[in-house]
């Protein structure tokens, strides 16, 4: 069929992407992977540049278990058992053992009754809150929440929907307080770790807030949180934005395998019933498939490491690489975030700027990520560096050198 028609229709707004700087253009190809040497961690190739390696600095892959021997041992091993794919939608032929254990062993890691797998955290974010929201629930949301948590949201279409400044907990008591003369539900929604500053929520104060409202409200006051950058790579063990927040637990909790544990998928976990409930009611889990066999075991291998003396190693190395790298922007007078977490955004905003900065960067063999509107609001254009437990002091002090020679 023919697209003449819509092609120059399409070939505008791509235009308009391009005259905005929201145009992100063609993906950068990785191609081969150096392993560690001399006192300094892996490095990458790209495609179209040879053989010049290349220090990435903008990789969810907190604690480098993509890379991990045992992890990849591991899917190798289920591989062989199962074979690649799961062949179906988890209802009809899909389940495999190795699913099953991954999720009790992720609701024992969290400390929850059940546990739910989706093809990704994106995927569980979409498939959690439409089922939990009815035309008699407002939902409540941080102002600088993930795309996924916006478009589950719009997807669902609940009674109201309330946006409460970035963590200005007393507006959202103030939402609360109004949406409880009208609503039968309220469900509190929020990142756990904000992606583009590394600043994290107070889970432990909105619990506070929830649960002095929750009488209020006859079908309760639900905190839902998505952790996926903290769980994993943020927190003594490992345990993400609930254990830096003091221990506090949300009704439900999504994170995801594909960053800190190095694999791919996403997942929630909670109560027996309301993981009962969403394995019946969530469309992105009924009607997708799950992730492989192969997956499911590697992700296994993965959680065991972060519960071991050796996770807690890399987590320990992890915070030193960060607090390295942050000690050296503040010598350099360099704007960023404060906070606790590897995501370490340096403030440019200034659009150009960014631009420029991420290109002398490159020139200089490390690869990092400018962030600009919309992804962020106007005026907060990024560079988000990302340490990772596979950096070493000299990474670190390569790309803060490399900083140090920008001139503008």
């Amino acid at each position: 069929m023919p697209t003449s028609r819509l092609t120059p229709l399409l070939e505008t707004k791509l235009d308009a992407l391009r005259q905005s700087g929201r145009f992100k253009g063609a993906d950068t190809v990785v191609r081969g992977v150096l392993p560690p040497r001399d006192g300094r961690g892996p490095r990458y190739l790209l495609e179209g540049y040879g053989d010049r390696p290349f220090l990435r600095m903008n990789s969810n892959s907190y604690l480098g278990l993509s890379l991990d021997r045992a992890v990849i041992a591991a899917e190798e091993e289920v591989v062989r058992l199962y074979g690649t794919g799961p062949g179906a939608v988890r209802f009809i032929s899909g389940t495999w053992a190795p699913h099953v254990v991954l999720e009790a062993r992720l609701a024992a890691f969290h400390g929850r009754e059940a546990g739910m797998l989706f093809s990704s955290a994106y995927a569980t974010v979409m498939g959690v809150l439409p089922p939990l929201i009815t035309d008699k629930t407002i939902v409540i949301s941080d102002a600088l929440n993930h795309n996924c948590i916006i478009n589950a949201i719009s997807l669902a279409r609940p009674a109201e929907k309330r946006i409460y400044q970035h963590l200005d907990l007393d507006e959202l008591e103030r939402h609360l307080a109004q949406a409880a003369k009208t609503s039968r539900r309220a469900i509190i929604v929020t990142d756990g770790v904000f992606s583009m500053r590394g600043d994290h929520a107070p889970l432990d104060e909105i619990m506070k807030l929830a649960n002095a409202f929750d009488t209020l409200f006859p079908e309760n006051v639900i905190v839902v949180a998505d952790d996926s950058h903290g769980v994993g790579g943020f927190g003594e063990t490992g345990r993400g934005t609930e254990e830096v927040s003091g221990g506090s637990r949300v009704d439900i909790l999504v994170a995801t395998l594909g960053k800190a544990f190095g694999v791919n998928g996403g997942y929630v976990v909670a109560s027996d019933t309301i993981i009962g409930y969403l394995r019946e009611t969530s469309p992105f889990y009924i009607y997708s498939n799950p992730i492989t066999p192969g997956e499911a075991g590697a992700a296994l291998a993965a959680v065991e490491l972060v519960d071991s003396p050796h996770g807690r190693q890399r987590l320990d190395h992890l915070r030193a690489m960060t607090a390295r790298f942050r000690e050296g922007l503040a010598r350099m007078w360099l704007e960023t975030v404060a906070g606790q977490h590897p995501v370490v955004p340096l403030m440019v905003r200034d659009t150009d700027r960014t631009a420029r900065l991420v290109a002398h960067l490159q020139a200089n063999g490390i690869l990092a990520t400018g962030l600009g509107y919309p992804i962020v609001p106007k005026g907060d254009d990024e560079i988000r560096f990302q340490m990772c437990a596979d950096h070493t002091p000299a990474d670190i002090d390569e790309a803060l050198s490399a900083l140090e020679q920008f001139s503008g």
